[in-house]
């Protein structure tokens, strides 16, 4: 009897204790699910987030781009799905005017940042440099991942901005004052233009955050042996572009603080003799042509900030590819510095309808067409790789 006893107490306890492990268990699992997918400081998962991020971000810019471009095509059809989607925005199925403006703002700003910027140089900057160097992972893990974090809040954002009264930003993804300077100018310019404006900031420090850990991972941690010329140009084109976004990103946030300070602090850097209705608001001395130059010493940096991980990765898959090393690997990325170099003085190329002395327009017609020469490099070099080589993609 006793020892029956003995048998049915240790088997409860034996119960007790597979219980207790199995619910330690999931637990231990659910962690690590979060700790593995979600709040990682892998390099690899980190990119993985960017990329699926963008993909999101991708999506929905061209459902936007559809709807604007089909009441584009067809101005005077009306399409009755359009209501059931946007509800008042589009009243009888025709697109309200102001919030075909949003949408064109927003597919811009989305493509442009979110997108080509964020999509592109967050996934293979954090996929390849360690990879491609040497490295464990990225310099600082904890950085990498606050960088995707930054950027994942902005897009939540400016996402959450379509759903507010007086709708999205609607002064183009140039955003030009004074539409995005005035909060009461059009229905976009109030709390949409906040959001877009708080959105980027954060996308800039995701930005910076970012570009400062490729740069310290390129430069500090590659394997013994590797200097910088021999890098794979894909690394190069990465550690170039992570240089340009910390340069040239930090001016356009000058000019969103700025542009901030207009809407919400009574300033006039960027807003001078202003007049809604007829009555004259007091703001003097300021000049919208200041944030011209703010944002397009931003923007034609980014034209390659976009491009130029894009020409790293095909010169990687032209010279594999090809069966030899890219012809002319210091001349490739010569012309990737000369390029970076020249995409810091062209800016005024965005410009010339402004007023622009016609001096200075030539003077940055000549830097725009200096650009020619290293792109022509990298052309020329790109032929004599494939020259008198079978190329294929699905080489065993």
């Amino acid at each position: 009897m006793e020892v029956n006893q003995h048998n049915e107490v240790t088997a409860h306890h034996d119960d007790h204790s597979h219980h207790g492990h199995d619910h330690h268990h999931e637990h231990e699992e659910s962690n690590n699910f979060f700790a593995k997918y979600v709040f990682t400081t892998d390099h690899k998962m980190i990119s993985k987030q960017f990329l699926i991020t963008a993909i999101v971000m991708a999506f929905l810019a061209m459902a936007m781009s559809m709807i604007f471009r089909l009441q584009l095509a067809w101005p005077d059809v009306k399409f009755p799905f359009l209501e059931d989607v946007l509800g008042r925005w589009a009243k009888d199925g025709k697109l309200d005017p102001g919030f075909y403006l949003a949408l064109v703002t927003l597919h811009g700003t989305i493509m442009v940042f979110f997108v080509l910027t964020g999509g592109l140089s967050g996934t293979f900057a954090n996929l390849l440099i360690p990879l491609q160097v040497g490295a464990r992972d990225m310099a600082s893990g904890f950085l990498n991942a606050l960088s995707f974090w930054f950027f994942f809040a902005s897009t939540l954002v400016m996402c959450s901005s379509l759903f507010i009264e007086a709708g999205p930003a609607s002064a183009g993804w140039t955003i030009y004052p004074p539409l995005s300077a005035l909060p009461q100018a059009i229905g976009g310019s109030g709390l949409g233009m906040t959001l877009w404006l708080i959105s980027m900031a954060l996308f800039i420090a995701s930005s910076l955050l970012g570009g400062i850990n490729y740069v310290t991972t390129v430069l500090n941690l590659r394997t013994k042996g590797m200097n910088m010329t021999k890098l794979p140009l894909t690394v190069w084109a990465l550690f170039i572009t992570a240089i340009l976004g910390v340069l040239s990103f930090p001016v356009l946030l000058a000019a969103a603080l700025l542009l901030i300070f207009d809407r919400s602090f009574g300033t006039s850097f960027f807003l001078s003799d202003i007049f809604i209705d007829g009555a004259p608001l007091d703001y003097a001395g300021g000049s919208p042509i200041l944030f011209q130059h703010l944002f397009w010493f931003l923007g034609h940096p980014e034209v390659y900030i976009v491009l130029l991980p894009a020409l790293g990765l095909a010169s990687e898959v032209i010279s594999v590819n090809s069966r030899k090393p890219i012809f002319g690997y210091k001349a490739m990325i010569g012309s990737m510095l000369v390029i970076a170099f020249l995409s810091f003085i062209v800016w005024g190329h965005h410009m010339f309808i402004t007023g622009m002395n016609p001096f200075l327009g030539s003077v940055f017609v000549f830097t725009t067409l200096l650009v020619a020469i290293p792109s022509a490099v990298k052309v020329f070099n790109y032929l004599t790789t494939l020259w008198k080589e079978i190329f294929s993609l699905h080489r065993k």
